[in-house]
């Protein structure tokens, strides 16, 4: 048998079931297509960083054509049970060599759909806090108050004990004044700060009193909350504030008493 004869042998016998296998796969990229679309448009309601929206998208069309080569492969008498057979015990190598990776995609997935923290809300976890700048599919960038970035493993956070305080923090300091004080007159004057503060939110209401007796001072605890991004200069400007505005009222802060002792030699 001559190579024409073979060949055309070879397209009466397969012929047909190439076309369909051809069929088959034109039909499988315009599903992906539109599953892609589809993906996309649901996961735009979602909120979720555009990196990994489009890797969600590019792993549902890969499933599709995945679906699709092997009804095609099957068209065509490729057998499909030892093909598949051997794609898992493949998986299951690859699996195992790339566990770590593996098991940051999942825990970002969780991340993502379950959404214990959002991109601008500030975070604590794992001994290390910051500002939630990135959200990706293996790990979550952090921006410390000192504008370095904290990169953390998708992994090590799931399970974890984590504390989101959302956009706001709460300012906390305490100002000793000394004990001959007029407190009712300082309290408000703290109060009259707080209120004209513009980065000082008015909710939740900021908070003011006596927090500690001491023996040369009385503490004087304030606790505003304001944003996020406002936080570090929130602390300055107010100690600044109440400082000054004591100064100006002739509200004594404590001084500093040392004692000698002599002794005779």
């Amino acid at each position: 048998m001559n190579t024409v004869d073979m060949l055309t042998q070879y397209a009466v016998q397969y012929g047909l079931q190439v076309a369909v296998a051809l069929g088959i796969v034109v039909i499988g990229s315009m599903a992906s297509r539109w599953a892609g679309n589809f993906s996309q448009q649901a996961l735009e309601k979602q909120t979720m960083e555009p990196p990994v929206r489009l890797l969600l998208v590019r792993i549902v069309k890969i499933v599709v054509m995945l679906f699709t080569a092997m009804i095609a492969l099957q068209t065509v008498g490729v057998p499909i049970a030892p093909l598949i057979a051997g794609l898992g015990v493949a998986g299951v190598g690859i699996g195992l060599a790339l566990q770590g990776v593996l098991s940051n995609v999942m825990a970002g997935l969780s991340i993502i759909f379950s959404k214990p923290y959002k991109v601008g809300e500030h975070i604590s976890l794992l001994g290390v806090h910051g500002d939630v700048e990135v959200i990706d599919i293996f790990t979550t960038t952090l921006k410390h108050a000192d504008h370095s970035r904290v990169i953390i493993p998708n992994r090590k956070i799931v399970g974890e004990i984590l504390h989101n305080f959302g956009t706001i923090r709460q300012v906390n300091l305490t100002i000793p004044v000394s004990h001959r004080t007029n407190i009712d007159e300082a309290l408000a004057q703290v109060k009259d700060i707080l209120q004209q503060h513009p980065k000082v939110l008015k909710e939740p209401a900021p908070g003011a009193g006596v927090s500690s007796l001491g023996e040369s001072s009385i503490g004087i605890s304030v606790a505003p909350w304001t944003a996020v991004g406002d936080y570090g200069s929130v602390q300055g400007e107010l100690n600044k504030l109440i400082l000054e505005r004591f100064r100006a009222r002739g509200i004594e802060l404590p001084s500093s008493h040392h004692t000698v002792h002599l002794v005779n030699a």
